[in-house]
């Protein structure tokens, strides 16, 4: 493509008032990030399921996550060059491609979406919930910068609930681990009452988003759960969970989808207002990020709208009750980390997206599978078979990767949908009762 094209292309988006705040306070936070070092700032490398923004900055520390770093560079198409570095020096095919991204621009100086180079982490902080290549992707970065890395063990849901014995294994943990390292890194006391501030703010934060997310409960429904919903759950499953800025973009929002429900709207997308809401879906696993306007609109050429997703609930299932509880600080960063969708066993992710289908009067679930995310592809056509059983609705099953160009086919993508939309038609009029 002509770079004059791309570049009108690029200024034909249509974006919301939210998504414009949205992007501008990504941008102040990588500015932060990578002038970290010359402000006499230290920084910390975690990870979005299960991070513990709020510690954090209880010791004055910078968050800084390496697969939003990935996510980034395959929005602005440079990450297909990143992982073919990592390639290059030995990394298989196989390995997820957010990891291989993240090596590969490390290789080729860590320059940041800004321009600017990432400074070198002073701690890794892995709060493991349930993804074993979080645990191998640190190992490799510890090899990389020599720095502190701290590892906070999440006991997985097998069994679908959450015991005293697993919130008190995990605040032993942050008492005798987590919190210690931290305060030898940073050099700064920690200080219960200042955690308590933050949760309590996140809980402000987390209210709006499950009303903004639950209001895709109506049709017709002024979100789109998926594609919309990367810009929704950017602030508060990132750096500023916590946070008054937090507490200030959700609230915006919740505001611009009250007026969008009062006019009878659809979601934004990037060519302008959704049209006609002709099929209502419920998505599982994450997007495919170097199309992601291409990808959305297939979607949005349908007339599909994405009501509820799994993907949103990467970094907290609130919606299900969770809010973090100033007055029990550590047991709820502990309850937090357990209750993520990564650390959520197969029955409790077909309980969810069974729900959902039924509470946002879906017409079915669409199965995006991630050839190089083994958290998110194990057991989805069990996943997809089980919803299907359980709700009478149609399913359908897509493959991309999330940040490797080579493995999102357009042509293949589009066949199936259009497929799938007939089958969910023909469903609707019976003539698939049958099948």
């Amino acid at each position: 493509m002509r770079p004059s094209i791309a570049k009108a292309q690029v200024q034909d988006v249509d974006k919301d008032a939210s998504m414009i705040k949205q992007k501008q306070m990504m941008a102040d936070h990588f500015d932060r990030l990578t002038s970290a070092k010359e402000n006499g700032e230290k920084v910390a490398s975690t990870f979005v399921p299960g991070n513990l923004n709020e510690l954090l900055m209880c010791f004055d520390l910078v968050n800084n996550l390496p697969e939003v770093n990935a996510i980034q560079s395959g929005l602005r198409k440079q990450s297909g060059a990143y992982i073919m570095e990592a390639e290059r020096a030995g990394h298989s095919e196989d390995v997820c491609t957010y990891v291989k991204s993240d090596i590969g621009m490390m290789m080729k100086g860590n320059i940041g979406p800004n321009g600017k180079k990432l400074p070198d982490p002073d701690v890794l902080l892995l709060s493991y919930t349930g993804c074993f290549t979080f645990l191998k992707w640190f190992e490799l970065l510890r090899e990389q910068y020599k720095c502190p890395t701290i590892f906070l063990q999440t006991p997985y849901m097998a069994d679908g609930k959450v015991t005293p014995n697993m919130i008190q294994y995990m605040v032993k943990q942050l008492k005798e681990t987590v919190i210690p390292t931290l305060e030898q890194v940073s050099g700064i006391k920690f200080d219960i009452d200042r955690l308590r501030e933050y949760l309590k703010k996140s809980a402000q934060a987390e209210d709006d988003l499950v009303y903004i997310l639950q209001s895709g409960k109506n049709v017709r429904s002024p979100i789109d759960a998926y594609f919309g919903g990367i810009y929704y759950i950017g602030p508060i499953f990132g750096a500023f969970r916590g946070t008054d800025d937090a507490i200030d973009f959700y609230r915006f929002l919740r505001e611009e989808v009250d007026d969008r429900l009062l006019k009878g709207l659809g979601p934004v997308t990037p060519d302008g207002p959704m049209g006609e809401e002709k099929f209502r879906l419920v998505v599982e696993g994450p997007p495919n990020y170097t199309s992601f306007r291409q990808f959305w609109k297939m979607f949005y050429d349908e007339g599909a709208t994405v009501v509820a997703s799994s993907y949103t609930k990467v970094g907290g299932t609130y919606d299900y009750g969770f809010r973090h509880d100033p007055d029990r600080p550590l047991e709820s960063l502990a309850e937090y980390c357990l209750g993520v969708y990564t650390n959520r066993s197969l029955p409790m992710r077909i309980d969810m997206l069974s729900d959902y289908i039924n509470e946002y009067q879906a017409d079915g679930l669409l199965i995006n599978s991630i050839k190089s995310c083994n958290s998110f592809s194990a057991g989805q056509l069990l996943i997809m078979r089980e919803v299907e059983k359980r709700t009478g609705k149609p399913a359908a099953f897509i493959e991309t990767d999330l940040v490797d160009p080579r493995y999102f086919s357009a042509a293949n993508v589009k066949n199936r949908l259009e497929s799938y939309f007939q089958m969910v038609e023909q469903k609707r009029s019976g003539r698939g009762a049958a099948a």
